[in-house]
């Protein structure tokens, strides 16, 4: 594999070219499962953003960050930074499970992906994103 660039190349359009290669680069169904998992993500929040952070991890980020999508050799991995505080009714969630904040889906070769309970998460991720925490007032 290619070396990766460093993380300061994080315009989204130097994110997508990244991602793209990624996805070229990797040449077998993880590079077919993660491109699918990215186009389920925009169509869910058509304005995300896509970053590469962390030498090498594709990010999609609204008012935050969302998830990542990592891949390793026999999986795919979309961890979702506030994924403890989502509903997940369909229970896709199956990583990272015993933390208070992410939650993990990985996604195996032969795995369905439920493209609806998919989508509505990484809505109700961002959705999470965009909801403001009141300012802490400082005591005099």
């Amino acid at each position: 594999m290619k070396k990766s660039p460093a993380t300061s190349e994080n315009s989204d359009t130097d994110a997508a070219r990244l991602i793209d290669a990624r996805i070229a680069d990797l040449g077998d169904w993880r590079g077919e499962t993660l491109a699918r998992v990215r186009a389920l993500i925009h169509q869910a929040v058509p304005e995300v953003v896509e970053e590469w952070k962390w030498r090498g991890t594709p990010v999609w980020s609204c008012a935050g960050m969302i998830c990542t999508g990592e891949t390793y050799k026999t999986y795919v991995k979309l961890t979702f930074a506030k994924g403890a505080s989502l509903d997940d009714p369909k229970g896709l969630f199956n990583s990272s499970l015993e933390g208070n904040t992410r939650r993990a889906i990985d996604i195996h070769e032969d795995a369905q992906i439920d493209e609806a309970a998919l989508k509505a998460l990484v809505t109700a991720a961002a959705a999470l994103n965009a909801v403001k925490k009141p300012a802490r007032s400082k005591k005099a």
